[in-house]
């Protein structure tokens, strides 16, 4: 009997033990510093400005490359020489109004335009050697048009991203890089992007998927930008 009372005494000792110890004792010693490289520190982990402002530009870029990814084309043009080249271009409005770079639709050449993946037809509207700009018009209806920035608002530092169509082995992929705005001219936009020349002629677009401007790149890959003012006032809108 005495045995079973000395078992039972120590069983409620153990019991009340851990009690204290679980809503006591635990939580007192584990605000003390030297508990920390145990990993006994159970502290809220706060993230920091810098860590929020990167998650929510990462989570902006990829709601809007969604958003704009159907209203980038890709061209394929081979010249008088034979020579290939590659770029794309951007939807301007509903009804079928491309912009692209002059460079990629030259006078003689063969051109291939496509629309999500499928080759289209078109003719070229205007075109301007001088700025680099080609309007285009495509058959197609109930296309994807682009919202424009406002060039005003646009500043330096600002994260930007470029959008454009690459073809491998007769397919064509949608491409993307991204960075800042570097410096803001004139008559153009640089960036610290740099990219292949297959690129060229792409949407230069904010994270909020707004048109900054339309891409050029120069021999060692640097990427600027035509205004997308500059654009406006070559298609009249």
């Amino acid at each position: 009997m005495k045995g079973i009372l000395y078992l039972l005494a120590i069983f409620t000792l153990g019991v009340l033990g851990g009690i204290f110890a679980d809503q006591i004792l635990c939580p007192f010693m584990m605000e003390k510093s030297i508990f920390e490289p145990y990993g006994l520190d159970t502290r809220t982990v706060y993230v920091t400005k810098e860590e929020k402002i990167t998650i929510q530009e990462n989570t902006a870029l990829k709601n809007a490359i969604e958003k704009t990814e159907k209203a980038v084309v890709g061209i394929k043009t081979v010249t008088k020489t034979g020579k290939i080249s590659e770029g794309s271009g951007m939807v301007l409005t509903s009804d079928g109004m491309v912009i692209t770079l002059a460079e990629l639709v030259p006078a003689g050449s063969e051109c291939c335009l496509f629309i999500e993946g499928k080759e289209t037809s078109f003719q070229i509207l205007k075109i301007s050697v001088a700025d680099n700009l080609a309007l285009l018009k495509v058959k197609n209806n109930n296309l994807l048009g682009l919202s424009f920035a406002d060039a005003g608002k646009t500043k330096i530092g600002e994260a930007v991203f470029m959008l454009g169509m690459i073809s491998e082995k007769g397919v064509s992929f949608l491409a993307a890089n991204g960075g800042m705005v570097r410096f803001i001219g004139e008559n153009y936009i640089e960036t610290n992007i740099l990219e292949k020349s297959s690129l060229k002629g792409s949407p230069l677009l904010n994270v909020s998927g707004e048109v900054l401007g339309i891409n050029t790149i120069a021999q060692d890959g640097k990427v600027s930008a035509i205004p997308i003012a500059k654009v406006k006032s070559f298609v009249g809108l």
